[in-house]
């Protein structure tokens, strides 16, 4: 068999110097925007706010900015804290096909180690692709069995960083392939981190980037593990999935397509597999208007995820609501929409809300669960309190690579999303500044003043 990592480490190392067509080149600028939507919530409020006072007396100098509290230091400590921080309101991109949000982990390493070794924007540009091209595609081949146990994202995350990592630190062929195995050995992240009680899910993403970058500085130093380490009888695959990997799946159509134009950008600020329920109610209510009160019962049928991780009608936190079908269904029902202000401290307490959760119900469906991961689907089953039944199949999710955000839309939630951190001038600057520019974007004010945020991190630590 080929060994997969040297062949996924060689498809990377060739994005250093390959033709980028306008359209991959679109698609990465896309996916960086996005990438820092989902990012600027998390700099104001949660887990990231609270790790960057903790740790603002060990920082260390360098060039690698931290957006969460605007000071410069090493490129772990940016690639910690930003991760941690895009993973926060649960709005990161997805690749479907792993069920793996590829964005937190690997930009948050790349640009850190990027402005922390002064690399141009079209260095950056290439590590991200080649960061997604590894870890998108390691995805598919541990999926659906890893994600049983494991976080995938802070997991595969960190070999995706420490892809990233190791091009900018103009790391060869087999340079990357050694950061790839030493990230093995540092991967981790477990399920009941994310089903479970706490706030360790985001830091799985701060992790994978830090760690990332870690394996590719040790990388760069002549650091090296074993070449097989994705794939032996004892390597990453065996020991986190069902077998050593499908990697005929995961290396299929490799240099004649990549994984960064192949993404999925999330329309509602929940867990991805709400958004088949959510897409299918409003496509139900556009066809027969009805209000939250006219509805006696709502039966979701869905794929395993569905039931065996959002299935939850406990909701005591906006991370608990972010993934509960309950939730989400009721906050869409009387807000129109799932999105930050449905997770407001106002809107968990609206009575309303939780009693249209009583009425939903969760189950797995055995042929949409055999569809998972490539494609996610919902079956709805509405029954009204006139005796009226409504039914639909949603066979997509809006923001899938086949049923895609525009670019006005994808604006339009970075525009959402930022204003939750920025004044709208620095705001448009940024837009700018990703999208048109050939330059790495530098320091943002935040709204608030840096007192104020050291007072909110006093707020929120534990």
């Amino acid at each position: 068999m080929t060994n997969p990592l040297t062949t996924l480490a060689g498809a990377a190392a060739n994005w250093r110097a390959a033709p980028i067509d306008d359209a991959t080149a679109w698609d990465t600028r896309r996916a960086v925007l996005d990438w820092a939507a989902s990012m600027l919530p998390g700099c104001v409020e949660g887990p990231a706010v609270a790790l960057s006072a903790t740790l603002a007396s060990a920082r260390g100098p360098g060039g690698a900015i931290s957006y969460v509290d605007g000071r410069a230091g090493s490129a772990r400590d940016a690639a910690l804290l930003n991760g941690t921080a895009s993973h926060t309101a649960e709005f990161d991109d997805i690749f479907r096909d792993g069920g793996y949000h590829p964005g937190s982990p690997t930009i948050s390493a790349a640009l850190a180690v990027a402005q922390a070794e002064g690399k141009s924007f079209d260095a950056f540009q290439r590590a991200v692709i080649g960061g997604y091209e590894v870890g998108c595609r390691m995805a598919m081949a541990l999926q659906p069995s890893h994600y049983r146990n494991w976080h995938i994202t802070g997991t595969v995350g960190t070999m995706g960083a420490a892809t990233a990592t190791a091009m900018l630190l103009d790391c060869d062929a087999e340079g990357i392939a050694h950061a790839i195995a030493i990230a093995t050995s540092f991967a981790g992240g477990h399920q009941e981190n994310v089903q479970g009680d706490g706030l360790t899910k985001a830091l799985h993403c701060g992790h994978a980037a830090e760690a990332g970058v870690l394996a590719g500085q040790a990388a760069r130093a002549g650091l090296t593990g074993s070449l097989d380490s994705l794939h032996a009888p004892h390597g990453y695959a065996a020991a986190t999935s069902d077998s050593t990997g499908d990697w005929n799946t995961a290396l299929a159509g490799l240099g004649e397509w990549t994984p960064i134009s192949a993404m999925t950008f999330k329309n509602h600020g929940c867990c991805g597999h709400i958004f088949p329920t959510l897409d299918g109610l409003r496509a139900m209510r556009a066809e027969t208007l009805f209000a939250p009160e006219d509805v006696e019962k709502i039966e979701v049928h869905g794929y395993g995820p569905t039931a065996s991780i959002c299935d939850r009608l406990r909701v005591e936190s906006a991370r608990d609501a972010r993934f509960s079908v309950q939730y989400c269904v009721g906050a869409l029902l009387h807000l129109d929409e799932v999105r930050l202000a449905a997770f407001a401290d106002d809107a968990l307490a609206r009575p309303d809300i939780r009693e249209t959760m009583t009425r939903v119900r969760v189950h797995e469906d055995p042929e949409i669960a055999a569809l998972y991961p490539r494609r996610r689907q919902a079956r709805l089953r509405i029954t009204l309190r006139d005796g009226r039944v409504l039914e639909h199949h949603q066979q997509t999710r809006k923001g899938d690579p086949d049923d895609p955000l525009s670019d006005v839309e994808l604006i339009a939630k970075f525009d959402e999303l930022a204003a939750s951190a920025l004044e709208a001038p620095a705001r448009d600057a940024l837009r700018r500044r990703i999208l048109e520019e050939n330059a790495l974007p530098g320091p943002i004010p935040l709204r608030q003043s840096h007192a104020a945020h050291e007072k909110t991190a006093e707020r929120t630590a534990p």
